[in-house]
């Protein structure tokens, strides 16, 4: 089976096996181990909703390239925050940066303190 579809499948929960879950989605799977891998996923709504999700699709290349188009709509969306980051140059911790403004803050109002009393007589 395509790499990308398992890479995109181990998200799921982690007590079932990738290629089990690959079996069941095509129905090679024997009867008691499709009952104990749907006792698995019942417990969780989520889990329970994409499986029946992908057990509609029919055609299997479809699902490939269901997989595949998410994969790289996901590496394009990964990409633009991490270029947006680099852009910006914040790579360092915010708090420091959030420091250096509140001690520039403070050395400017000490110093309109000081010229304020010195100006007057």
């Amino acid at each position: 089976m395509n790499q990308n579809l398992k890479d995109i499948l181990s998200n799921l929960n982690p007590d079932i096996d990738q290629e089990t879950l690959l079996l069941y989605l095509q129905g090679k799977l024997s009867a008691e181990k499709q009952h104990e891998l749907e006792k698995k996923v019942i417990d969780n709504n989520f889990e329970t909703d994409a499986l029946e999700g992908l057990q509609k699709i029919k055609d299997q290349q479809g699902v490939s390239a269901i997989i595949e188009q998410l994969n790289r709509e996901l590496k394009k969306k990964t990409q633009k925050r991490k270029q947006r980051k680099e852009r910006w140059g914040l790579k360092t911790d915010p708090t420091v940066w959030i420091t250096i403004i509140i001690i520039l803050l403070l050395i400017i109002i000490t110093f309109l303190v000081i010229n304020s009393r010195l100006q007057q007589p």
